[in-house]
């Protein structure tokens, strides 16, 4: 606005200027001052409001150019048409460009019959050419303004679109956190609470079983600090660069996992296939599964349970079969009247089922034929090419 203001101010002087100098020289038919300033100053004070409202200031100035150049005031007139053309065609668009186009166009046939009838060919010829000529500068400027506006507008589309993916990204993590987090500590806790059971049990009749138990124990539970000690620096901090971002047991770490249930009291039967190089995600889902299993085994199987665990890969899919003789019981009400927890609906499972599902698998539970319980989950394999 400052730029047309200064414009303005330029054209106006130029035409008092105009106008001082045929005073001077006393040419015939100069209007008095107090007609041609104001008829001057009306003139340009519209294009100051060009670019903010272009229709209300194009046709003011159509309405005062006729005055303009009937007095012969100057250059203001046939500039500020221009300028006003130029303007509605950039800043209102076509349709309102021909309208005004119309407009200037019988404005100014109207006139130059009216004025000058005998010089009505040479005006029509440099109406035609001016108006042209403001007409292509307003498409091409015009075209240039609409390429920014949908440039601007598909950058802030990229930055609102990534800024969800950032907190799409943060939300899968946080998930992927939590259920790191379950995991680890239903685990554990598990674990302590079996082996704290049975050191109590066997701390007077059998001190050397006791002090294996609290062995269990506290090895259980540093074992657990170390893993969510990982996860909450995680939660805290995104600077852990070189850090592993969550602990990453795979399926290989299976037998650790059987070994340390069994020091827990229950009897693992292992039995892994050639599983090869699962990918990062696949191998941390069957450990995850696995894990679950027993420990649903461990808390909810019954003293002298034992447990079978099978891993097998068949081509791109990964089985894995998880199941117990639940000391011969089928699973029920617990005494509470609660559901047993091993029953779709509990936290583990939805767990379990989750993991199975976020990488196109499926995961079946319920009681096992002749008693216990068991889970099958079937991962497919997707390895990066």
């Amino acid at each position: 606005m400052a730029g047309d203001s200064v414009l303005a101010v330029l054209l106006g002087l130029f035409d008092l200027l105009l106008f001082a100098a045929d005073g001077l020289a006393e040419l015939p038919d100069v209007p008095p001052w107090y007609v041609a300033v104001p008829v001057n100053i009306a003139m340009v004070t519209p294009l100051v409001f060009r670019r903010k409202s272009p229709l209300w200031s194009a046709y003011v100035v159509l309405v005062v150019s006729v005055v303009h150049a009937s007095l012969m005031l100057g250059i203001g007139s046939v500039a500020g048409l221009a300028m006003s053309i130029y303007s509605v065609v950039v800043y209102a668009g076509r349709r309102q460009g021909l309208a005004y186009v119309g407009a200037v166009v019988a404005a100014s046939v109207l006139q130059a019959v009216l004025d000058r009838p005998d010089e009505l060919v040479i005006s029509a010829l440099f109406l035609a050419f001016g108006i042209a000529l403001c007409w292509t500068l307003g498409e091409f400027v015009g075209a240039r303004r609409a390429y920014d506006v949908e440039v601007e507008a598909r950058l802030h589309l990229l930055e609102t679109e990534r800024d969800q993916a950032t907190r799409i990204a943060v939300a899968e993590e946080r998930g992927r956190i939590a259920r790191e987090l379950h995991d680890v500590v239903a685990h554990a806790v598990s674990v302590m609470v079996v082996q704290a059971d049975g050191a109590s049990y066997a701390i007077q009749s059998n001190p050397e079983l006791a002090h294996r138990a609290l062995q269990t124990i506290s090895e259980t539970g540093r074992g657990a600090l170390g893993e969510l000690r990982r996860l909450l620096d995680v939660l805290r901090s995104d600077d852990a660069d070189g850090e592993p971002r969550v602990p990453q047991p795979d399926a290989h770490a299976l037998a650790d996992l059987a070994d340390r249930m069994r020091a827990a009291g229950v009897p693992v039967d292992l039995e892994l296939g050639e599983l090869g190089d699962l990918p990062a995600g696949v191998s941390l889902g069957v450990y995850r599964i696995v894990q679950e299993s027993l420990t649903n085994t461990l808390k909810h199987a019954g003293r002298g349970a034992t447990a079978s665990v099978r891993v097998h890969r068949t081509g791109d899919l990964v089985e894995v079969l998880v199941s117990d003789d639940g000391a011969g019981r089928v699973p029920q009400l617990v005494p509470s009247g609660r559901r047993d927890p091993r029953l779709p609906g509990g936290n583990g499972l939805i767990g379990m089922r989750e993991r199975a599902h976020v990488y196109g698998g499926k995961l079946d539970v319920g009681p096992a034929p002749g008693g216990g319980w068991q889970v099958r989950a079937t991962l497919p394999v997707r390895l990066d090419k």
